[in-house]
């Protein structure tokens, strides 16, 4: 089949799981019946064994996609000189317990007359188990074999004949105004295909499924100048929850590689703590409490720990602690980038930077959703007591690295964090507040990081205490309060990191040259959720023009439905998982506050 770019995907979900929909029609993409299930396609990480969902006409030209308005419906269009068709994608949203997992497909001919091809072949648990395929009159059956998944039902009004592979296909012909829907969905051992979707039916599903999209939507409270950027972002973001807890994921795929043909390959359909307080402040500023709420609900339930207050960097969506790293090397990786890794070992690691964002996740919480209770305090002093014990020690930070602990200057300045908001939270409720410990720790880390992580020849503040390299995430010291964002000695990093690690708006993490080793070869590209942040710290420092310049120019290097992957390759590429949950947060959160300065200006 070959790999489209990353950047030529929409997604489609229902709040458990999501898809990829490639502009070529194909379904490359699907975990069942969740996020960080087994796939049962996986095309996009091996383009001959890894399993697909492709339809579209025989002669093309050209097509294009959309996102019906307000809504995660994708349309995607076909053009031909003999005619123009259009492919309707959705997952609509499950109404209950019992329900099942559906991914409908709806083709039809706007003008002409144009002939198709469709193939559904999928490879349960990610191209690892054989399965049966059977077909009858109104579908197919794939029932997997040796597999905790469920059988697969593909029904519809087409004639299918097997395919080589444990496929099922055919190829049809469509006059101007006809239409043809396919459904997919699980089904029980023994089940067939499913009832075929009359075309009363499909209207009815497909007008619940923008009715749910629309009415969630008109929620937002964000009425600035990038309405449509921040309600896209909004809505990806909404297809990333894991309804039955809650929680987010960095991103719904896995194993999509930072450098085409490189080991920079991560499985991120987990949660992190470290996006939580990017998380808490992006839904609540733009009026989504409901869901804040709920993702303080998953938050929650990982700080009530009966140990000594040390957390995970990331937890599975259903809370699981496990999730140990695998490699498939069976599967050939996206473009052969390879390894393809399967859960993620950063589990395990040592991130200090996690305490404060959800410390700030919690004040934020507190002070624009809901009152913190007295057990959740409890747990969080129980944490606050292990940060104070250890914040002086080396950790992976904030990227994860793999090649030794550091004194990260941003760990710092994150373990600065959780101690400041614990004390303002303490205050504006009248909380039990450590007995004065959790300041007088705050204050030692303040110098600390003043006198170890400032670098006077460089006039800078740096990655790790004696390094002279420049990283990324200092810019979140305005952003978190640490330092005011016109501080002299701000300007000069902020200075510095514009001048060696950034061009023009894309901004890198890091030169994995000169940095502390991350334990990986080869480059990486531009992350799309620093150049956001670039654009709060230049909003902060009163460079407005300069701001809202950088943060059009960002919203150029989205694709053509609005969404990031993690990265920007040097050739303006998408890179990464995708899409990327952090990207779009700090996306809200950049035109949030741009738009609220200049509207005082």
């Amino acid at each position: 089949m070959g790999y489209l770019p990353i950047e030529d995907h929409g997604i489609v979900g229902d709040l458990h799981t999501a898809a990829l929909v490639g502009m070529d029609g194909t379904i490359d993409w699907l975990c069942l019946p969740a996020f960080d299930s087994p796939s049962v396609f996986c095309s996009i990480l091996d383009d001959e064994k890894g399993g697909h969902f492709s339809l579209r006409p025989m002669d093309y030209t050209r097509s294009q996609q959309l996102y019906l308005p307000d809504t995660n419906v994708l349309l995607t269009r076909f053009l031909a000189p003999q005619g123009m068709a259009e492919i309707l994608d959705f997952m609509p949203i499950l109404e209950g317990p019992g329900s099942r997992h559906r991914l409908v497909r709806n083709v039809r001919v706007v003008r002409g007359r144009m002939t198709f091809e469709v193939e559904c072949r999928p490879a349960f648990d990610y191209a690892r188990k054989e399965h049966f395929t059977s077909v009858g009159r109104t579908g197919a059956v794939f029932a997997s074999r040796g597999s905790s998944h469920a059988s697969l039902g593909l029904s519809t009004e087409v004639p299918l004949q097997e395919r080589p592979g444990g496929g099922a296909g055919a190829r049809f012909t469509l006059s101007e105004g006809e239409r043809a829907t396919f459904v997919l969905a699980e089904i029980e051992e023994g089940e067939g295909p499913g009832e075929v979707l009359s075309g009363w039916d499909f209207e009815e599903l497909l007008r619940s499924t923008l009715d749910f999209w629309r009415r969630w939507l008109s929620k937002s409270t964000y009425r600035g100048r990038w309405r449509e950027e921040v309600h896209r972002s909004a809505l990806v973001l909404k297809l990333m929850v894991y309804d039955p807890t809650g929680a987010l994921v960095a991103a719904p795929t896995m194993g999509l590689p930072e450098r085409i043909g490189g080991e920079r390959n991560w499985d991120y359909r987990y949660t992190w703590l470290r996006d939580a307080a990017f998380t808490l402040y992006a839904l609540l500023s733009i009026g989504f409490d409901e869901e804040a709420r709920n993702f303080m609900g998953y938050l929650r339930a990982r700080c009530e720990c009966d140990w000594d207050g040390l957390l995970q960097p990331l937890y599975g969506i259903d809370g699981r602690e496990i999730i140990a790293e695998t490699e498939l090397d069976h599967l050939s990786g996206y473009m052969n980038s390879r390894p393809v890794r399967l859960g993620n070992a950063a589990y395990c690691q040592v991130q200090l930077d996690l305490y404060g964002a959800i410390l700030d996740a919690a004040y934020l919480y507190n002070k624009h959703g809901a009152p913190l209770d007295h057990d959740l305090w409890q747990n969080l002093r129980r944490i606050l007591a292990w940060l104070s014990e250890n914040w002086q020690n080396p950790d992976e930070g904030i990227w994860e690295v793999r090649g030794g602990k550091r004194q990260f200057v941003s760990s710092k300045v994150m373990s600065w964090v959780a101690l400041e908001r614990a004390g303002r939270i303490a205050r504006q409720r009248g909380l039990p507040a450590g007995d004065g410990r959790w300041m007088s720790e705050r204050d030692r880390i303040y110098e600390e990081i003043i006198e170890k992580g400032w670098n006077p020849e460089k006039k800078s503040f740096v990655q790790h205490y004696g390094s002279d390299a420049l990283d990324a995430s200092l810019l979140l010291m305005p952003l978190t309060k640490f330092v005011g964002p016109t501080d002299p000695r701000w300007l000069s990093t902020l200075e510095q990191i514009q001048r060696e690690l950034t061009y023009d708006t894309l901004v890198d993490r890091y030169k994995t040259n000169e940095a502390a080793p991350d334990g990986l070869s080869g480059d990486e590209g531009s992350f799309s959720l620093c150049s956001f942040w670039l654009v709060e710290c230049l909003t902060g420092a009163g460079r407005l023009d300069e701001a809202r310049l950088a943060l059009e120019k960002m919203f150029s290097y989205a694709n053509h439905l609005g969404l990031y992957a993690e990265e920007i390759g040097p050739g303006g590429e998408a890179l990464g998982n995708f899409p990327q949950a952090l990207t779009h947060l700090s996306l809200i959160s950049a035109a949030v506050h741009l738009d609220r300065d200049l509207g005082a200006a």
